[in-house]
């Protein structure tokens, strides 16, 4: 019983026993080393594999932007969009980018590693973290890209442009959650990671990324307000107040923003928490 207490009071616990919420975060917190150095990792590993290495990570959201914004730019009318509509674009299909990218990521990030989980005795919430951790180094380059090219097309450079940095601190919060949720049902449910490109697609169209919700549902304001209640469009939203002065967020976004995150991340950590002692053991 010494032993069991003496193992306890060093922060270690019974393999097959979920651990403590408040236990497991500090463990978590006390290994995010790890978190660090692996999401170090799968970035480098990833970019090795491509000719044009670090080029792909701005190639990819630019690629995808001239693509749908050739589309739509012939199918919407101009009533639906915007005079800048050019760097409105770009704004959405960058910041878009980011929430993809954890909550695909997120969905594998556990049965993605599977001699890992079941050889290491480590908080498995490191891997979700991981993934973000990862997503944001990414976001790097690509923020700076998308900078340089709302420079291009004429916007000009202002000090609101600094709130875009305590606006994707929020949503990599907002994406912790999510991919903290898909990452555990993708454990018992595989199939799960077959429907995350279709959400990833109904969420691109519907976070108002090629139009304007304000013009398109100016005259049915429960479409409109449901519209501004979709968590992406309210990061998107707040981007592209800070980056476009001529298109503030809506107060409704600002307001749900911050509300989506916490119930994110709480929800998440605690539906992932307690599946810990479960993780690897169906595999």
């Amino acid at each position: 019983m010494d032993a069991r207490l003496r193992a306890v009071e060093e922060g270690l616990f019974e393999v097959g026993r979920r651990p403590p919420l408040g236990a497991y975060l500090a463990e978590a917190w006390r290994r995010r080393t790890f978190a660090y150095t692996f999401a170090g990792y799968r970035l480098i590993g990833g970019l090795l594999d491509n000719r044009l290495g670090v080029l792909w990570i701005i190639l990819k959201p630019v690629l995808t932007a001239v693509i749908y914004g050739t589309i739509f730019g012939f199918v919407l009318s101009s009533a639906a969009r915007p005079d800048d509509w050019v760097p409105y674009l770009l704004t959405g299909v960058f910041v878009f980018e980011f929430f993809t990218g954890c909550f695909s990521g997120g969905s594998r990030a556990i049965t993605s590693n599977t001699k890992l989980v079941q050889s290491l005795g480590f908080p498995r919430i490191l891997l979700p973290v991981a993934v973000v951790i990862e997503q944001a180094m990414r976001m790097v380059p690509i923020t700076l890209m998308l900078g340089v090219l709302l420079l291009v097309f004429g916007v000009p450079i202002s000090w609101s442009w600094l709130l875009v940095i305590p606006i994707l601190a929020m949503m990599a919060v907002f994406n912790l959650g999510a991919a903290l949720i898909v990452a555990r049902m993708s454990v018992w449910v595989r199939d799960v990671q077959q429907f995350i490109p279709t959400i990833n697609r109904v969420l691109f169209y519907a976070s108002a990324i090629f139009f304007q919700v304000d013009l398109i549902f100016a005259d049915n304001p429960v479409l409109l307000t449901i519209a501004h209640l979709i968590p992406t469009y309210d990061f998107i939203a707040l981007a592209r107040g800070a980056l476009l002065v001529t298109h503030p967020a809506p107060l409704l976004a600002v307001i749900a923003a911050p509300i989506w995150t916490v119930l994110a991340i709480g929800f998440g950590v605690v539906y992932f928490w307690r599946a810990e002692a479960r993780y690897g053991l169906s595999e």
